[in-house]
């Protein structure tokens, strides 16, 4: 029993193409190409030659980009030299040698007139703390000074009293009691002393309302004081004001310089200076 022809193999995805082969090995460009695969031969070659050929342009267009690109670093290289040098070399306002000499006698004239106007600052200063000085001063001997009156004794007409044979009259000092300060005043001292404790730390500005009452107590007794002079026991008032509340405000004052430290005498004084 005879068995049925197989077909060969062949897979669907992909077909062989065929025409152009065969075309290529019925035509007559190979005569002498052997028959069947043979004409592949030749043409193999002559894509070999043009694949070689193509490769060495290949190289030459490289060669001559990498030509291209070491000229074009070179020439901008240049160019950036070129302005540099019109920048620099070819500036027409360049400074001559009396520029400089101008320029430093200019800053001279700027140094010593900075200097001038520091010193009449600090002359203005000084005599503005002097005339505050004065006139804390002044106002503390308005309030210490006692009022001075003159009574007279006059004699009478009838002679009562004996050895009145004199008449006219004797002057007599009374001392009355310490003036008080005025609205005016009281506003101004309040205002100094609220400035003054503007500039210490924050705990005497408000953070403890109890220390900021004391440092008032403390300022206020140092501007009553005689000479604006005094030391620390003076300033004592118990139960509130104790040694410890005193002195820690003194060194607040001291620290920023409103009240200076003498203890030069042996005895520990604080005079006032005010705010520098």
């Amino acid at each position: 029993m005879a068995h049925p022809t197989q077909t060969p193999h062949r897979t669907p995805l992909r077909r062989i193409s065929q025409g152009s082969l065969f075309r290529l090995s019925r035509s007559g460009a190979y005569p002498d190409a052997p028959h069947g695969l043979g004409f592949i031969q030749p043409a193999m070659t002559e894509f070999l030659d043009e694949a070689e050929a193509l490769q060495t342009n290949m190289e030459g267009m490289k060669h001559l980009s990498d030509s291209l690109a070491t000229f074009n670093e070179s020439f901008a290289s240049w160019l950036y030299v070129m302005n540099m040098n019109a920048l620099t070399t070819d500036w027409m306002q360049t400074p001559l040698p009396e520029s400089f000499e101008l320029a430093k006698k200019r800053a001279e004239e700027s140094a010593i007139a900075a200097a001038e106007a520091m010193k009449h600052a600090r002359e203005a200063e000084e005599q503005a703390r002097r005339a505050r000085h004065l006139a804390d001063q002044s106002a503390f001997t308005e309030m210490t000074e006692p009022d001075t009156t003159y009574m007279g004794n006059t004699t009478t007409a009838t002679g009562a009293s004996a050895g009145s044979g004199k008449s006219g009259s004797i002057p007599k000092k009374k001392v009355g009691a310490k003036p008080k300060m005025t609205a005016k005043e009281k506003k101004e001292r309040s205002m100094e002393i609220d400035r003054i404790v503007s500039c210490l730390p924050l705990e005497f500005r408000g953070s403890d309302p109890s220390l900021r009452r004391n440092m008032e107590t403390v300022i206020e007794g140092l501007l009553a004081a005689p000479g604006n002079t005094v030391k620390l026991h003076d300033l004592i008032k118990p139960p509130d004001l104790n040694q410890a509340r005193v002195n820690k405000c003194l060194i607040a004052l001291v620290n920023r310089k409103v009240v200076k430290k003498d203890n030069s005498s042996g005895t520990v004084m604080y005079s006032w200076v005010g705010i520098p």
